[in-house]
């Protein structure tokens, strides 16, 4: 009996002599997935950057989280949209820039168990996806990151490393105190809680890679954390958007396709039907992608022989945007009925 990962169950004889070639084919024929960016910043609905954007605070931003529910994130409805949709594995924003986390750590505080939601919203999502025979593949803000005290500051990696406080955050440490190394080991715990806590996982998607490709990006130890991955879950893929040190497992730009010299590396387009925001933004209503946009979108995917990575923002309470899951159940009416070009 093979013991492939259940997303992994067609590709189950590769799996059993190199299970991260087995992901990587799966992941190449599977084509289309859900991105999902959820959060304290959906609270607000202006955009998952409003903490930047608004210079708000952290201590003001942080009490979002008396107020972060999820009464209406579910899980199972999720994955069974997913499938619905005609989609083939779902990305959940485990931790987005601002530091607030959607699952339990022993790391930080700042987490969904510790907010009125005091639920686990990763393991949920774990275990619907696992249900629907879903890969599922987990966002971690990495090189940016406005909660940190040592994370990566304005004065080496560019203006947008942390919003522009004026008078300066206090929570940051800066100048020789700051230590970027134990940051670092932060982000590697904290990955390796979500490698060691939820089954089987297919990709850890990093972001973040404009901050520590404005500096010296081997600073940030990158293939350590890399090999650390690859050495928690056999099948587990990396990617870093664009590829920072090119030994990315795919390679997931935004919006559109972009050479990245290597014909051979599994290419996944992100984009999102929210017109310039990834996160809820309320002041989009009626502005999204439409099914023939979409459909569109599909199609270049298929021509181009890459996947479709396509976001939507829940609603505060964690639901669904109504008007994306009318266009997506749409699509995958019309996939199920015709065949793309």
């Amino acid at each position: 009996m093979s013991d492939a990962p259940r997303f992994l169950a067609d590709y189950a004889d590769r799996y059993a002599t190199d299970p991260r070639a087995a992901c990587r084919d799966w992941l190449r024929d599977a084509g289309y997935g859900l991105f999902l960016h959820y959060g304290l910043y959906s609270l607000l609905g202006r955009h998952e950057w409003v903490q930047l954007r608004e210079t708000i605070p952290v201590a003001e931003y942080a009490t979002l989280a008396d107020r972060f529910t999820a009464e209406n994130f579910d899980a199972d409805a999720i994955a069974e949209f997913a499938v619905d949709a005609g989609m083939k594995y779902v990305n959940l924003t485990t931790r987005h820039h601002d530091g607030f986390c959607l699952f339990k750590t022993a790391h930080c505080d700042f987490q969904s168990l510790n907010s009125p939601c005091g639920r686990d919203l990763v393991a949920e999502l774990a275990t619907a996806c696992d249900k629907q025979g879903l890969g599922l593949c987990l966002y971690y803000s990495h090189g940016r990151d406005w909660w940190h005290p040592h994370s990566a500051g304005n004065d080496e990696w560019g203006g947008s490393a942390h919003p522009q406080y004026d008078p300066p955050e206090p929570r940051y440490v800066v100048g020789p105190e700051h230590n970027l190394q134990h940051y670092l080991d932060f982000m590697t715990a904290q990955i390796t809680e979500l490698l060691t806590q939820y089954g089987p996982i297919a990709a850890i998607w990093l972001d973040g890679i404009a901050v520590p490709a404005s500096g010296d990006r081997s600073k940030w130890r990158c293939q350590e954390l890399y090999d650390h991955i690859h050495s928690l879950q056999p099948q587990v893929l990396v990617s870093y958007k664009q590829g920072l040190l090119h030994t990315e497992d795919f390679y997931a730009p935004e919006h559109k396709a972009v050479d990245v010299g290597d014909d051979n590396r599994i290419l996944e387009v992100c984009t999102t039907m929210t017109p310039g925001s990834w996160g809820y933004d309320q002041s989009k209503a009626g502005q999204h992608k439409t099914v023939d946009q979409v459909w569109d979108e599909l199609r270049k995917a298929r021509a181009g022989r890459y996947n479709l990575l396509l976001n939507t923002g829940p609603l505060p309470d964690g639901s669904l945007d109504p008007e994306d899951e009318l266009t997506l159940r749409a699509i995958g009416r019309r996939l199920r009925a015709d065949h793309l070009a």
